[in-house]
């Protein structure tokens, strides 16, 4: 994994860049094969309260974590455990679809999604669109792209049914439950 660690407010020292290559690099055991994905950190420091953002953007899956904590180096652990959470949790769902479909391979299947994050602003009665995302859809199911949702902490998420091919949101209700949004 290549890690690109910034700084804001604070310096990123040598041994800083090495806590967090250790720590993050504990992720390396839930692959099969070394991902050669970016490690994207970024260190902040406002008002004493250290934050840690940590992207890691692989070829079908995107995990993240943004911990704050008083101490930057419990901060860091807080966030591995979080993406190492996520690991397993994603790992223990798709090894279980598997099985139940009499697979016999036990794989941790990466998926890809990248956030659809698109904000708009409203000025008078025009709407300005100021970020635009593109991204591949991955076939999946609606557990899958569920799941995806979750761990990226979203509210909806976009993705291309597995089965049928055709483009499906699914989205958090404010009840808590899941809704699917599919075309006709």
């Amino acid at each position: 994994m290549d890690y690109n660690i910034r700084g804001e407010n604070v310096e990123v020292t040598t041994a800083i860049k090495e806590y967090i290559e250790k720590k993050i690099g504990k992720l390396e055991r839930y692959f099969t094969r070394t991902p050669t994905s970016d490690v994207n950190v970024n260190l902040s420091v406002f008002n004493n309260e250290q934050r840690i953002e940590v992207t890691i953007a692989m070829k079908d899956l995107l995990l993240r974590a943004d911990v704050k904590h008083n101490d930057l180096y419990a901060a860091v652990d807080l966030a591995a455990d979080k993406l190492e959470r996520q690991i397993r949790k994603y790992k223990t769902k798709v090894n279980r679809k598997f099985k139940q479909e009499g697979s016999v391979k036990h794989i941790f299947a990466e998926l890809e999604q990248e956030a659809n994050e698109a904000a708009a602003e409203e000025q008078a009665d025009d709407f300005e669109i100021v970020k635009t995302k593109r991204f591949d859809l991955k076939p999946m199911d609606s557990e899958e792209a569920i799941l995806q949702m979750d761990m990226l902490g979203h509210n909806f998420f976009v993705f291309e049914d597995a089965e049928t091919g055709s483009t499906n949101v699914v989205y958090k209700r404010n009840d808590g439950r899941y809704g699917m949004i599919e075309p006709n």
